[in-house]
């Protein structure tokens, strides 16, 4: 128990030492691109912006950071021979990986749950600031429980439309409501219709009913009927689909629900569905690296050439890490089932490091 507990303390300072290296690194690239850009950002704000954007780009190099952790804490127990006392002392090398391999589980399960919530919050501050900064807009689409909300307008006003379900494909919108509000604010114009149908530049509403809520009358009472109603828009099919929030802005704890609002608005939510497999998935790939860099590194005191085996380590856990990303993509696309897109490239490599382990252990 207190040597597993020594490998732990060991592999998790190796880990945090690498981790906190590539943070730095990536953290002065990004200023570095900041302050190369043509704007008059002040100081400040340039360094929020930097540090709002560091929790997620370390997310997604952790795999990376987990391989060279590994690499780094096996090679370092063979330089000073513990390794090869431990061995001596008749323990075999999965009883000696226990620890690292307990650790790397933690960690993934720390980072989905717990840091993945903070990148997520971060990664909005972000994106939020830099909108802010540049004059951008912010997206014209929202998915909640009671259904879909967008917004339009211009320097006379804004409207919020709000459907219950829609079929993306077509740009049709059904049991919309459109709520006109004019430059200060107050309330103009409601329309219900049955349908609404996104054209090129303007709404194509069918069974609709509009209430004019400027008038000092009941609205009701002067409500009109029509079958079909055509108003300006500003939206198109292209802003709706940049509109979607990508899965890495979804905490994994909101990830189901929103999975099944979509669901319910008509959506497609297979690219959500992906993500958050793949990030469950995370903790077992991780411990899968963990094996993969010990599977070429643990053995190099008995049979030489450390620098070549840890370079293999690290390509192999690299090329992992590319066929994990590339089958995710080919199962968001629907080209591949999700469950094999996602579990194959971790149970694989898992499989593929406990092999090469058993074989060298009992050649």
């Amino acid at each position: 128990m207190i040597l597993h507990k020594y490998f732990a303390i060991k592999f998790m300072w190796s880990f945090l030492g690498v981790f906190a290296l590539f943070a730095l690194l990536l953290a002065m690239i990004d200023f570095i691109e900041e302050m190369r850009k043509p704007t008059n950002m002040p100081f400040g704000e340039m360094l929020e912006i930097v540090l709002l954007n560091a929790p997620a780009a370390n997310y997604q190099i952790l795999p990376l950071v987990v391989i060279l952790a590994s690499v780094a804490f096996f090679l370092r127990l063979s330089r000073t021979n513990e390794m090869v006392v431990v061995r001596a002392s008749g323990r075999s090398a999965f009883r000696i990986l226990s620890a690292p391999v307990a650790m790397a589980g933690l960690i993934g399960v720390i980072a989905i749950t717990m840091f993945n919530p903070i990148m997520v919050a971060a990664t909005k501050l972000h994106i939020d600031m830099v909108n802010e900064h540049f004059g951008r807009s912010s997206n014209v689409l929202m998915v909640t429980s009671d259904g879909i909300w967008l917004r339009q307008g211009n320097e006379r006003g804004q409207t919020v439309i709000h459907a219950l379900r829609a079929k993306p494909e077509n740009g049709q919108f059904f049991d919309a409501t459109f709520f006109t509000f004019s430059s200060e604010g107050e309330p103009l114009r409601r329309i219900a219709a049955k349908t609404a149908t996104l054209g090129p530049q303007d709404w194509i509403l069918e069974d609709v009913k509009s209430w004019n809520l400027s008038a000092r009358s009941n609205p009701e009472s002067a409500a009109l009927k029509t079958e079909s109603l055509t108003l300006p828009t500003t939206i198109t099919l292209d802003s709706i689909a940049d509109s979607f929030s990508k899965p890495e802005l979804i905490s994994f704890w909101e990830l189901p629900d929103f999975i099944e609002q979509y669901k319910k608005a008509g959506f497609s939510a297979r690219q959500y569905k992906a993500w958050y497999q793949s990030e469950l998935s995370r903790p077992l790939f991780l411990i899968a690296i963990v094996l993969i860099a010990a599977s070429f590194t643990i053995h190099n005191a008995r049979f030489g050439h450390p620098g070549l085996s840890a370079l293999i380590a690290v390509m192999i856990g690299f090329g992992m890490h590319y066929v994990r990303n590339l089958a995710l993509v080919q199962g968001e696309t629907g080209q591949i089932p999700i469950a094999l897109a996602v579990w194959t490239p971790a149970i694989a490599s898992l499989l593929f490091a406990i092999g090469v382990l058993i074989h060298l252990e009992y050649r």
